[in-house]
């Protein structure tokens, strides 16, 4: 019995020490090949529900994210953990207000990683309101922006291209 709380405090300790090595820098060009690779996942683009049409179009891919790093009110960052890249995080308008959105490649999941991106992200970025939408079946996204403090405000209906069906969001603010 004490064994198996053993373990589970272990693996609590060894997600905050992980979490811990997290930090935020520009996204660099060598940083798309990998984001590209990590976005066709097929469960990660299911559980993100909102991406792009086709994936796999690398062509797409990289006409957006040219615009992306062309836009100087987008604020992007790679994420790291230690030297490794394992996603990204940005903010950018939509419909009038301030958006974040972040990207942790499924192999990290669970890890404490996104919630610790996120909050440094927070750092930097310092324009309030700020919202952060998600698939309403997303719990893992939905937990990471309420432990940064986001509130939730609405639900709303949009077309989810990973899912090819209009599915429910919830959407956060953070004041």
């Amino acid at each position: 019995m004490s064994g198996g709380r053993g373990k589970l405090v272990s693996g609590r300790a060894q997600s905050k020490v992980r979490a811990a090595r997290v930090s935020l820098r520009e996204v660099l060009p060598e940083d798309l090949p990998v984001f590209f690779e990590n976005h066709r996942d097929p469960s990660a683009t299911w559980m993100a529900a909102f991406t792009m049409a086709d994936p796999s179009d690398r062509a797409a891919f990289d006409s957006h994210w040219e615009k992306i790093l062309a836009h100087e009110h987008v604020t992007k960052r790679t994420i790291l953990l230690d030297s490794e890249v394992v996603g990204n995080i940005m903010c950018y308008q939509l419909l009038g207000a301030a958006n974040v959105a972040y990207w942790i490649w499924k192999e990290q999941w669970g890890k404490g990683i996104a919630t610790e991106a996120l909050r440094l992200f927070l750092a930097i970025v310092t324009e309030r309101p700020l919202v952060g939408r998600t698939a309403a079946d997303n719990f893992a996204s939905r937990r990471v922006l309420e432990k940064c403090g986001f509130v939730r405000i609405d639900e709303e209906r949009g077309f989810a291209h990973a899912r090819g069906e209009k599915i429910d969001e919830i959407v956060f603010r953070l004041d």
